[in-house]
């Protein structure tokens, strides 16, 4: 690696992954673009034996992140912590700048062993372990030592004040941003024939997309059974689900039982996703909690509408009535209302979809949150 710029502000950013998926995309934006506006920005990869993230060196690599990656082996793994203090002591950052709770304990014990001196946490989510009495108590402590911390939306900033006890002075938000290519019409057009080639559908079939992890936090029950009810009415909607996770069996089993397996389809896991999004009608996104949802921006710069439920951050980035339409979680007629709504009007998907894009714009550009990120370190290095 490289020896630092003794002139430049320098942060190592550190992050266990398992694949490249919300936090972890953003991460690689966030990285390039402070580099680009002169900050030395490192990426450190904490990583288990048999998932060595080989694809997202290699995109840190492509965007020209220096990154390197160190074995974590347990839960409680003393060896990385000797790892990792080494590899700060390396690095010799100004900041060190953890992301997810692997990423927050043991960065912030080696930054302390490096001598680092300014340690911020991003949170991404408002996991549901969080709540459990163990690991308040251990946020509460990290709280208190850290120099500052980034919530990724409003929701999070005050989960992390009433949930995890940080000090509100400590939290500053810093909404996801995204870098975004504009489609034109006949490109969209491209992509919504190539996927309904793909499935074998015809092609004014109405596609209901699904693009995340197959895990409980999403959601996708109830949205499989808005699909049964909504059948009849729309003989030529179909539910395309782009992901995998622990619950993909069981979907498959419940798309069985409710006799809808002839209109779902499970893509797995997709590298082209932000792709497949352009040949959707709409986005569903019934998620229990959500702490951004960084596939609401990829729907925007689609110009998808998006059908999401009212949780956690996604009232920040989608507009009711605007930009898509909001529901209840777990409000399985309601999200069948929605659907049947914007299935009916062309015309209204077409003009929430081209709100959402002006929104993306103004809103969620990953220049904002280059420039918040910065001003958060400056601020610190005050």
């Amino acid at each position: 690696m490289t020896q630092p710029d003794p002139g430049q502000l320098r942060a190592a950013h550190i992050i266990k992954a398992t694949r490249i998926s919300g936090a972890e995309s953003h991460l690689l934006v966030l990285l390039a673009g402070l580099r680009q506006r002169g900050v030395d920005a490192r990426l450190i990869l904490l990583v288990e034996p048999d998932m060595p993230m080989d694809d997202m060196l290699a995109e840190a690599s492509d965007r020209c992140i220096p990154a390197s990656r160190l074995i974590i082996r347990r839960d409680y793994d003393l060896p990385l912590l000797l790892r990792l203090r080494g590899a700060l002591r390396e690095m010799q950052p100004d900041i060190a700048h953890t992301h997810l709770v692997h990423a927050d304990v043991y960065g912030y014990f080696a930054a302390a062993a490096a001598r680092v001196k300014h340690v911020v946490s991003s949170r991404h989510n408002d996991d549901q372990f969080r709540h459990s009495p163990r690991w308040r108590r251990i946020n509460r402590w990290l709280w208190r030592r850290l120099d500052a911390g980034i919530a990724i939306s409003h929701a999070i900033k005050h989960f992390a004040i009433e949930v995890e006890g940080a000090p509100a002075d400590k939290v500053r938000v810093v909404h996801y941003g995204m870098e975004y290519d504009w489609l034109s019409d006949s490109d969209i057009d491209r992509s919504r024939m190539r996927l309904r080639s793909e499935l074998k559908l015809a092609d004014d079939a109405l596609l209901l997309g699904i693009v995340g992890r197959l895990v409980r936090q999403k959601g996708i029950p109830y949205a499989l059974e808005a699909l049964r009810r909504i059948r009849a009415d729309f003989p030529e909607a179909h539910l395309v689900i782009a992901g995998d996770g622990d619950q993909a069996a069981e979907l498959r089993r419940l798309a069985s039982a409710l006799g809808i397996a002839d209109r779902a389809h499970w893509l797995g896991w997709r590298a082209d996703a932000a792709d497949l999004m352009a040949a959707f009608d709409v986005l569903l996104v019934p998620s229990l909690w959500e702490g951004f949802g960084l596939v609401l921006l990829e729907a925007m710069s689609r110009r998808v509408p998006v059908v999401g439920s009212r949780v956690s951050a996604i009232p920040e980035v989608v507009q009711d009535g605007e930009t898509g339409i909001l529901f209840e979680p777990r409000n399985v007629d309601a999200l069948a209302a929605a659907i049947t709504r914007l299935l009916r009007d062309r015309a209204l998907r077409k003009y929430m979809g081209l709100l959402g894009a002006a929104r993306l714009e103004e809103r969620f550009s990953a220049r904002r949150m280059v420039e918040g990120t910065i001003a958060l370190y400056e601020e610190i290095l005050r």
